[in-house]
């Protein structure tokens, strides 16, 4: 398990941004790669080419996370093209527009738990069931992405997603110790303003440079800047940590 050869990871969201900075990341630390897209097949092949050019297999699976007979098929398909899965980045995660929590919609916050929330339930439970001794497998580690906006509250931009990525901490926590005993480090990482592509998306493209004061360092983070963390959470270096919730935010 130690071994970097021996490391078969499942990063959701991973075509884009954050999730497929980490793909690439794990790829150069010797990871084999199951890319899990929801919609962008072009961007989810750009970026399983980044990873096969580090060196590494990789594979990648359309999924909605929210249903949990597509979470089995990733797992299945990943499993079968790449080996028995020692790791989860749990990134897959969406926002809805910008604006008040008055007057966003119920259907944009039931997505939003859906996949925020139920979405990496699913992805964390098949997982354990792969990785736990308690199963028959030999232990692995789950890295989950929230957000600083779980703490912050992020008011007059989207409470509803604030609200989600506090229920993924709650998780981290719960599940590293239920799971600690079987072999399985449960962690968390929470980004800050990064530049990625889901600002547009949101309605924004400016975003990240908007009161860059507010941030104490005085800049966004990139996307590489969240890989690291999270290569460092799933490596041997971290081998005692389990149950953290590692804020990437530039000091927010």
């Amino acid at each position: 398990m130690d071994q970097a050869k021996d490391h078969v990871t499942v990063v959701t969201g991973g075509s884009r941004g954050i999730g497929a900075a980490v793909a690439v990341r794990l790829a150069a630390a010797g990871h084999r790669i199951g890319i899990g897209y929801e919609r962008d097949r072009e961007a989810a092949e750009r970026t399983a080419a980044a990873v096969r050019e580090a060196g590494a297999r990789c594979v990648a699976v359309q999924v909605d996370t929210s249903a949990d007979e597509r979470v089995e098929a990733l797992f299945d398909t990943v499993g079968a093209e790449l080996g028995p899965v020692t790791g989860l980045v749990n990134n897959a995660g969406i926002t809805g527009p910008l604006g008040r929590f008055a007057d966003t919609s119920p259907e944009v916050m039931r997505r939003v738990v859906d996949v925020n929330v139920t979405g990496a339930l699913l992805c964390a439970r098949r997982a354990v069931r792969e990785m736990s001794t308690r199963y028959g497998g030999s232990g692995g580690a789950i890295v989950n992405i929230s957000s600083g906006g779980a703490t912050l509250g992020s008011p007059g931009d989207y409470v509803h997603y604030a609200a989600s990525k506090a229920a993924v901490d709650a998780m981290t926590v719960g599940l590293s110790k239920e799971l600690a005993a079987e072999g399985i480090r449960v962690n968390c990482v929470q980004p800050g303003m990064i530049v990625t592509d889901i600002h547009a998306a949101m309605g924004d493209p400016e975003r990240p440079w908007r009161r860059a004061d507010r941030i104490p360092m005085g800049r966004p983070g990139e996307p590489e800047e969240v890989a690291g963390a999270v290569a460092w959470l799933l490596s041997a270096e971290a081998s005692y940590t389990t149950g953290a919730v590692l804020r990437v935010a530039g000091g927010m």
